[in-house]
Order: structure tokens, then sequence, then C-alpha cells
């Protein structure tokens, strides 16, 4: 891959910062510059000036928050829904759970399709894929007409899954209009027509949208290959990506977990925490020795059914805004300083305190590092807002500068019990790799509080999503409901069907240059006991059923082994690995590290004078215990007193208790 492609670039688009990964056959290079919200593209172009040379050839790797940010902020397309006559306003009616649980009214975002626009016709497929009523010639005709005005188009049909056939011949009768059309079968053959049809719905409203960027974006970068970050935890084809841009929701995150679970396997730990705290939101996932896939997402209130890396998410940055709340408390985020103005302390505007102002005013971010000393900090600007705020909740402004950052760590540490504790996982057991910007800051701290044994940080952790994208395999992932149980559900019977899904997966990636050896296939199986409504993901060998209870006393704390177990879903991924090496191994270290600098940081209840290290100064195998930072161009690693750390030989470092094994 590399001698056909000299220079591959991996752009991360985010909240605040838009980060770069740029390798080529002399090294690595990062870089880290400030989104643009209003229009994504002019971060990313600005970047790709800057640190390519004219008319070099390059490969694009590309996570992107298009498609979450037309959703969040509903700026998608104006979409016609088609579907069965009687059905319309399924997609609205959704399921029975209460958006707000409390609430004796609850409130919903707004129908991404307007009433008068959903369209329903003849037809219906039952179950086992039998025609019970034809589609009507007439109604098919007159479909055109009927959608006039729309931009996109989607179409799902009950049982489509089981047979596809009307929603093809639905796409068939407005194939000479100029508009994409959207088939629920196509892009999600799958049971469940609520989270098929909100799918297939959500992909039509996003897709223009995401398609004008993308299109655009490969015009001006003239990059050779653009390939996009799916939320599976793979890479897609640019031509994917705009047909089925639903896979990009979770782009960027999904590329940082992949990293983070690359660099620990390199140290040995398969079980792991990732930890990614950027300057919006906190990210986490428990991937107990490789990513958890789930199809249970929803986002701005759409179910959406793709395959995505179980990812819980909450609104902790290093941007978050403190507050007072309505009764008198302390609240930090969700609300974020993003990228415009951002924090105080960046001089760009700020007037609100953030956590990131917190830590600069305690000194755990000293001012002349930001950024590889690119940009300084202003702590001094911090002073006034941050004691008009203490002021208000009868604080010492050092008090408050502290507290926040309490009151952001109890929120990432519920979201990461949520993850581990609370599905059955023993913190003890698992290591925490912290990245994104402000994760190392509050890494240990968040260890000690789980009774994690370690932390794992690596390299360039403000850029590690991009690393992510970079090494992502390409991925091409097929499944198809069954609904079979007893000796319906015999490895044997479904094997004609995975052998199908395969042959599928991999002509897929053979269209993008990768066949035979190249390809590696996973098979797995959904599946439940007959009667309940859910499914947990297991491995399709003869033994699945066996591999299902052991699952489910897992996740459940209990297993039925006199229950039938049920077939659900299907499912075959294909991964071509392109087998880039972002990492080398560092000197050895030959005397023992040497702070840069020291700074006067606020912890335990006093001020004390603390070393600086430049990490690019470290070794392997240099030791140093805390209290200390560890200072870099994209993040900053607040080592606490009575921790330690260790630079392992790519360059990770290794945090644990001091006197811990």
């Amino acid at each position: 891959m590399n001698g056909q492609h000299p220079t591959v670039v991996a752009v991360d688009t985010g909240g605040t910062f838009t980060d770069f990964v740029v390798l080529r056959p002399t090294g690595l290079r990062v870089y880290k510059r400030p989104s643009t919200p209003a229009d994504p593209s002019g971060a990313v172009l600005a970047g790709l000036g800057e640190l390519l040379s004219p008319g070099e050839t390059f490969v694009l790797a590309h996570g992107s928050t298009v498609a979450t940010n037309a959703l969040l902020e509903r700026r998608g397309a104006r979409v016609a829904w088609i579907t069965n006559r009687g059905f319309e306003d399924l997609i609205e009616i959704g399921r029975q759970a209460r958006p707000q649980l409390y609430a004796l009214v609850g409130t919903r975002p707004p129908p991404l399709v307007e009433p008068e626009r959903r369209i329903g016709i003849s037809g219906r497929v039952l179950k086992d894929g039998t025609v019970e009523s034809t589609l009507e010639a007439a109604e098919l005709a007159s479909l055109a007409e009927r959608v006039e005005g729309a931009e996109s188009i989607a179409v799902g049909f009950l049982h489509s899954y089981a047979n596809p056939e009307h929603e093809d011949a639905v796409a068939a009768a407005l194939g000479e209009l100029e508009v994409p059309v959207t088939c629920s079968a196509r892009l999600l053959p799958e049971y469940r027509e609520y989270e098929r049809f909100s799918t297939a719905l959500v992909n039509a409203y996003i897709g223009p949208l995401v398609q004008r960027y993308l299109r655009s974006l490969d015009r001006a970068t003239g990059a050779e290959r653009v390939r996009v970050m799916a939320s599976g935890g793979g890479a897609f084809s640019l031509e994917r990506a705009a047909r089925e841009p639903v896979h990009t929701i979770l782009s960027g995150p999904a590329g940082g977990v992949v990293a983070a679970l690359d660099a620990a396997r390199r140290l040995g730990f398969e079980r792991i925490l990732s930890f990614d705290m950027g300057g919006t939101s906190t990210d986490v996932s428990l991937c107990p020795g490789r990513p958890l896939i789930t199809k249970e997402y929803e986002i701005a209130g759409q179910a959406v059914a793709i395959p995505v890396i179980d990812i819980h998410t909450v609104g902790a940055g290093g941007g978050s805004i403190a507050r007072r709340d309505a009764g008198g408390a302390l609240k930090v985020g969700p609300q974020s300083a993003g990228a415009v103005p951002g924090p105080i302390c960046y001089g760009n505007g700020g007037v609100e305190v953030t956590v990131t102002d917190a830590h600069v005013w305690l000194g755990r971010i000293p001012p002349n590092a930001f950024l590889g000393g690119r940009q300084v900090l202003d702590r001094a600007a911090v002073e006034t807002p941050l004691s008009s705020l203490a002021d208000q909740l009868g604080l010492a402004p050092i008090e408050l500068a502290h507290g926040i950052l309490e009151v952001a760590n109890t929120r990432m540490e519920g979201a990461l019990r949520l993850i581990s504790v609370e599905r059955g996982h023993d913190p003890a057991d698992l290591a925490l790799v912290a990245f994104g910007g402000a994760a190392p800051l509050h890494a240990a701290e968040l260890a000690e509080r789980l009774g994690i044994p370690r932390v794992v940080v690596p390299l360039d952790p403000g850029i590690l999503s991009a690393r992510g994208i970079l090494v992502a395999d390409v991925r091409k992932d097929a499944s198809r409901s069954m609904l079979l149980r007893g000796s319906e559900a015999d490895f044997a019977v479904l094997r004609p069907a995975f052998d199908e899904l395969e042959r599928q997966a991999r002509e897929e990636l053979a269209t993008e240059g990768f066949s035979g050896g190249a390809v590696s296939v996973d098979w797995s199986i959904d599946a439940r006991y007959f009667g309940q409504s859910y499914e947990l993901n297991v491995s399709a060998t003869s033994a699945w059923i066996s591999a299902f209870h052991a699952a489910h006393r897992q996740r459940f704390g209990f297993a039925r082994a006199d229950a039938e177990a049920e077939v659900v879903t299907l499912r075959v991924s294909a991964r071509a690995a392109l087998r880039l090496s972002p990492t080398v191994d560092l000197e050895r270290a030959a005397d023992p590290a040497a702070p840069d600098a020291v700074a006067s940081v606020f912890h335990d209840g006093c001020w004390a004078e603390v070393p600086v290290f430049g990490r690019s100064s470290l070794r392997a195998r240099h030791t140093l215990s805390g209290p200390a930072v560890i200072s870099e161009y994209s993040a900053t690693t607040w080592v606490p007193a009575d921790w330690q750390v260790e630079v392992a030989e790519r360059g990770e470092l290794i945090m644990t208790p001091e006197g811990s094994v």
C-alpha cells in the first residue's frame, strides 16, 4: 500500500479541533488546527494546504461529522417517504419508550418527514417472503408526480427483508427522477420494521448533504483516493459512504476506539476501556478483546440500526461550560464553548469558564506549552470570570476550579461504570486507554475512583482518532434476518446463507482492490431465547447455542439452558487490512528522565512546584513519579502524587499507582 501511495493523510473533524496525521515513507507528522463548524471542509482544506507539497500524490482517510451535525441541527434534505398503505405514520409512532420518563406529556424532536410527504401504496409481503397482494401498476406510474419537490426519497415495506421485490419495483418506477432513493431492504435487510424504516429515512435525510460534501472534498483536495471512516470501525470507499452516509454518523469516535485497542494490544493489554475526552464531549467504550458492536443506537431521537461500535457519550469535554443551575449548584456541561469562541484562556473571545480554564488556573496545563508552544494560553484572562462565578456559588476561585474538575470527573466516572460494572465486567481486569486532548489530564484520578490498575496514554493522544482512521481496515458488513429455531437453527442449515453473505461482502471489497488472502471474514449470529425481544451477538460456529448461553449469563447474570435459542439475524464482516505502520521503537533511556521546566500546580489542597517533562524528550524505559506534568503537542498528561509512569518501547505511557504490581 505504501509503495503505491507514498503519502496517506488521515483527518478527523471534531467540534473544537480538526486533527491531521500525515504518513510518508520518511515518517509521521501530526497537526491540529481549529475546526470551522460552519463549513468543516474549510479546516480540512486549510490543513492539507499547510501539510502537503504542491502536486504531492496522497490518499485521504476521513472521519466526518457532517452526517451527525445535519441530524442534530435538522439541516437535511426534504424527504418523501413511501410505504405500505396504513403504515405511513409508523416512523413517527416509533416504539413505546418514553423520551422523558417522569414527564406527563413527553416531547420528541420533530419527524424527519412531514405527514403530507408520507405516501402509502398497495402491496403486502408476509414475514416468510410470500406476496399476499401485488403492487398496482397505476400507483407505481403516479409516484413520480406524488413525490414532486422531494430532494431525496426513502422506501420501506413490511417484511421486505424477506422479499425486497416491492421496494425494488418502487425504486425502478422512480428511476428517471434525478433524486436519490434509499430502499430499506438494500440498506438494512433485517427484522423490526420501525428500526429498518428509521434507518432508511435517516440515510435519505442526510444523503444529499453528505454526498455534496464528500464529492466537493474529493474534487477540492485532489486526493488520489478518499476513504471514509464508518461507525462500525472500518473504512468505506467514498462511493459507498456517499450512497450509505448513515454509516458515518459515529465516524470519528469509532476511529479512536480502533486506535486505542491497537495501542493497548502492542503492550499486551487485550481488555480495555477507551476514554476519549475532547473539547465538546467524552466518548467511552468497552473492548473486552475486541470492539463491541451494537445496532441499538439512537441519535437526535432517530433510531439507527446499522452496526456501530458501542460508544457511550456524555457532555463533558475540555470546552464544557461551568455555571450555577437554578438550584444554586455547580453544573458542568453539556453546553460547550466549542471551537468558536472556545475557552477563555484561548483568547478568542470566550467569556464562560470551562474545564480547560480550570486546568490552566490550577497549573495542570502550563500556558506556554499548549500545542507545543504554538499557542500561549492566557491564564490571567480566566481570573475575573472565575471569581465572578465563584462569588455566585459562595466559593473561593481555587475551590471552584477544583470543583469544576470534580463535577466533570463524576460525570465521566458514571459513564465508565455504565459500560463496565453495569455490564458485569470488573474494572480491575481492564486497562484505561486515555486519549483526546483532555483525557490524560483526568485519567489517573478516574482510574483510582474505579479501581482500574493501569492507564495507557498512547502517542499523540490528542489526535488518536485520526490515527485510528489512518490504520482502520477497509470493511464490508452484510446481514440477513431469518428468525429460525429448533432444528432449523442448526449450523449446517445456516451455512448456505452465511456463504451467500460472505460472497456479497467479498465482491464489494473486490471492487476496491482487495481479494483473496488479503480479506479476512467473521461470521456471527444475533440470537435470543424464544419469546425475548432483544438479542445478543455471538460467534457463528457449531457451538453457537452454548456460546449464547454463556453470553447471556455474562450480560444478565443468568442463562436458561432449558429454553430454546432462536436465530434472529446472520452477520458477516469482511475486512482488508491496510498494513500501515505509523509507530517506531524509541531509543532506550541511557540516563534518568530530566524535567524541562517546573510549574506551580495546585494539588492535594496546596500549591507546589511540580516538574514538567516534555514527552518528546522521554525515551523507552524512562520512569518518573508524580506529581508531574507531561507536556506534548496534542495533549497534557497529569500524573498525581502516588502514581508512577513507565515509557514503553514505542513511546506509550503506562501509568500505575505506586506500589502496584
